[in-house]
């Protein structure tokens, strides 16, 4: 049996890797978003102070995503330094088994993911309604006329009026707010009639009420106006569905999908979201597993590059499994349980397999 200080020892060395990949990835992604940030306010008069407040408001909503490869790097890392310094060996001969050595690892990357699931991911959500009042503000400054931008958010919309593309730099108050706002306004022949640029837009029943307008028809040319208004048959909780799904808080998850279900809207993407932070836990248990199974090789059989391509690989077709998995749950093509759970609990069945076939013939 593996001895208290042994485990410690192997449970140090896998949580200092993790969080070092993580945290290094997490500045690496704040410097980007901050270029990023920086390209899109233009010459706008935003100081550095608070646009680096937005990045760090922001870093979390992303930093999340990033979790489950930190998890694997920081596997592989741990146990092929273990290997590489013949502890692993060591660890062996003293009737250590690889089971037992990688247990602190297990436990700890469940650990992470509840704590993920329970603290990071609400702080996250709060960061990031914080940072969308932030770009709201930033873009609610600019002045003249409104330049389209590749990035922000897109919404899709049918009314009275024809067919609908808003696009908008910022959004706030859980979508029902918009800035820097571009509508692209459409027949029904499919023709363009309409674009309009305004400085925000708010929701409101049937309508949008956009301030500070620009129209743009071929016919006439260029109108300005104070407020204009744009039909819509949107609600605010279809806004929030499509703009804030996954940026609602785990402990506010359950009441989001109650009150979906009680209006009679439809309330997948809300119970998927949930599922996948419950299940959170095991996909991180998956990737340690995984990790295990192609980093416990010996350094002097050989191979071990190849060896460890193929773990990275298969981290990343988990990964992208469950994205994809979680795609085909929110369209309603499979039950929201199934598209959370069946790839962490498929990538770590696997993971036992392999190492059941490595360690145990």
């Amino acid at each position: 049996m593996i001895g208290r200080t042994l485990a410690i020892y192997f449970g140090r060395r896998f949580l200092t890797s993790v969080l070092g990949i993580f945290i290094g990835c997490a500045f690496l992604i704040m410097l980007i978003d901050f270029l990023e940030l920086s390209r899109r306010v233009g010459e706008r008069d935003v100081d550095s102070a608070t646009l680096l407040l937005l990045v760090l408001y922001r870093v979390p909503y992303f930093t999340e995503q990033l979790l489950p490869f930190a998890v694997l790097f920081g596997a592989i890392g741990t146990f092929l330094t273990l290997s590489r310094r013949l502890e692993l060996v060591v660890a062996r001969s003293a009737g250590v088994s690889a089971w037992q050595f990688i247990a602190p690892a297990c436990i700890l990357a469940l650990l992470l993911g509840v704590f993920s699931t329970t603290v990071y991911n609400p702080l996250s959500a709060e960061f990031k309604e914080r940072a969308s009042r932030i770009e709201a503000e930033i873009f609610n400054r600019q002045t003249g006329l409104f330049a389209s931008t590749t990035g922000g958010y897109w919404i899709r919309q049918q009314s009275v009026d024809g067919e609908a593309i808003i696009q908008a730099a910022a959004q706030s108050d859980r979508g029902r707010q918009l800035s820097g706002v571009n509508v692209f306004l459409f027949g029904g022949d499919g023709k363009l009639l309409e674009r309009i640029e305004a400085r925000t837009a708010t929701l409101e029943e049937g309508a949008w009420r956009l301030s500070d307008v620009r129209v743009l028809t071929p016919e006439i040319g260029l109108q300005a106006y104070d407020t204009y208004m744009v039909a819509t048959n949107l609600t605010p909780n279809q806004i929030q569905d499509r703009l804030q799904a996954q940026t609602v808080s785990f402990w506010d998850l359950p009441a989001a999908i109650d009150a979906a279900t009680r209006i009679g809207f439809g309330a997948d993407r809300y119970r998927l979201q949930y599922q996948s932070l419950l299940a959170r836990p095991m996909l991180l248990l998956a990737m340690v597993l995984i990790a295990a199974s192609v980093s416990l090789r010996v350094f002097r059989f050989g191979g071990i590059g190849q060896t460890i391509l193929g773990g990275v690989v298969a981290g990343f077709l988990l990964y992208v499994f469950t994205k994809l998995a979680e795609d085909l749950g929110e369209v309603g093509a499979v039950h929201p349980v199934m598209a959370a759970w069946f790839p962490a609990v498929v990538g770590a069945l696997m993971g036992v397999l392999i190492l059941l076939h490595r360690e145990d013939g």
